[in-house]
């Protein structure tokens, strides 16, 4: 990243730093918000368990793998955007 201008290392920056807000709020949603409101969500079922139950148990984990996944990808495409990416 020695080769880019100032400007472009900026506009980087900008974008990962959103893309890295982005993510820290999906997580305390899926850490926090899911189990502070487990009670209201216990009155809606998911595949016969509570909402709240299932998410605390297995939904919350999910969504965890699917946040990783989701923010390489979308990191990447900010690197290549950039010129920043890592060569295969």
């Amino acid at each position: 990243m020695s080769g880019i201008t100032p400007e472009v290392r900026a506009a980087h920056w900008a974008k990962t730093r959103s893309l890295t807000f982005t993510v820290l709020f999906l997580w305390f949603v899926f850490s926090f918000g899911v189990h502070w409101f487990a009670n209201e969500l216990n009155t809606i079922t998911f595949i016969g368990f509570p909402l709240g139950f299932y998410m605390a148990a297995q939904g919350s984990l999910i969504a965890f793998v699917v946040i990783i996944f989701w923010l390489a990808h979308a990191q990447n495409k900010i690197d290549e955007e950039f010129g920043v990416a890592e060569s295969e």
